[in-house]
């Protein structure tokens, strides 16, 4: 199991992306604990960024939004960094 570690700006995050996609708060919570479960499970679609996001990874929560992170495995933790759509994260 993962220690999910939230920063300052994935909190904020997450509570604009609540408060705007209300409908999205079940696949939200969803996609966390199976994240914290294990990060590498299919269905998250877990992928490495390139260019200059390059280092951060990135899950799908539905086909148009995303959840930025980097994981520590050697800590088993992982930074949660943003949430949003795909234009959103990936800026």
């Amino acid at each position: 199991m993962y220690t999910l570690v939230w920063t300052p700006r994935f909190t904020r995050a997450a509570e604009k992306f609540i408060k705007h996609h209300s409908g999205l708060r079940n696949k939200f919570t969803d996609s966390l604990r199976d994240l914290e479960n294990d990060p590498f499970q299919p269905h998250l679609k877990y992928h490495h960024l390139g260019g200059r996001l390059k280092g951060i990874q990135a899950i799908s929560i539905t086909d148009s939004y995303r959840i930025t992170l980097t994981v520590v495995v050697s800590d088993k933790e992982i930074i949660l960094l943003d949430v949003g759509s795909h234009d959103e994260v990936y800026r």
